[in-house]
């Protein structure tokens, strides 16, 4: 806190969960939010594509920084079988990609992005996650009850389907739900 005290956080980030994550380290920030079309070059692979967006989001920003603040812009996909999955379109979807997760392991991957006017850094975390096999009524449940259609994969780690469908995880269980917060934190105290 006592290094970024000349500072002012700003997330740009509509995300309860990486709000928290910022409430938890008891760094005093402020939400601004921009719409950004989170369009990629096909070409980009796994944390390429979350490096790229999540540069862009703080990119847009540039106009509305001012010189003692500090931004911080996010992206989460989950990687399976050399595909991204986002946000869902719909109910279809989001059921979909929760069969093809089913029984399988794929890779959460959130980009940070940390940007004033004279710099900026960005930096992933990827963590390994492994399903157990989920029959389509629980698949179903799960929609139906959380409906989890603003989360990469279609899912919530947090959430009841966290409990009963995950597993094994290798790596950083923050970065799952939404940020690597330990990694947020390292960058943050020498960024200031």
């Amino acid at each position: 806190r006592e290094k970024l005290q000349d500072h002012k956080i700003v997330l740009a980030s509509g995300s309860p969960r990486r709000q928290q994550f910022l409430r938890e380290l008891d760094v005093p920030f402020e939400v601004r939010l921009k719409d950004v079309e989170e369009i990629y070059p096909d070409t980009l692979q796994g944390a390429e594509i979350t490096d790229f967006l999540a540069e862009l989001k703080a990119k847009s920003m540039d106009d509305t920084l001012s010189d003692d603040e500090i931004l911080i812009t996010s992206d989460t996909i989950v990687w399976y079988n050399g595909k991204a999955l986002g946000k869902p379109k719909d109910h279809d979807d989001a059921f979909a990609m929760l069969k093809a997760l089913s029984g399988n392991t794929h890779e959460v991957i959130t980009s940070v992005c940390i940007k004033n006017l004279d710099k900026t850094q960005v930096f992933n975390e990827t963590t390994k996650v492994t399903f157990n096999t989920l029959s389509d009524d629980e698949i179903k449940y799960y929609l139906d009850n959380y409906k989890p259609f603003d989360k990469a994969g279609s899912y919530g780690i947090q959430e009841w389907i966290g409990l009963v469908a995950i597993a094994k995880i290798e790596g950083s269980y923050a970065n799952v739900v939404g940020m690597p917060v330990d990694k947020v934190y390292q960058h943050l105290s020498k960024f200031a």
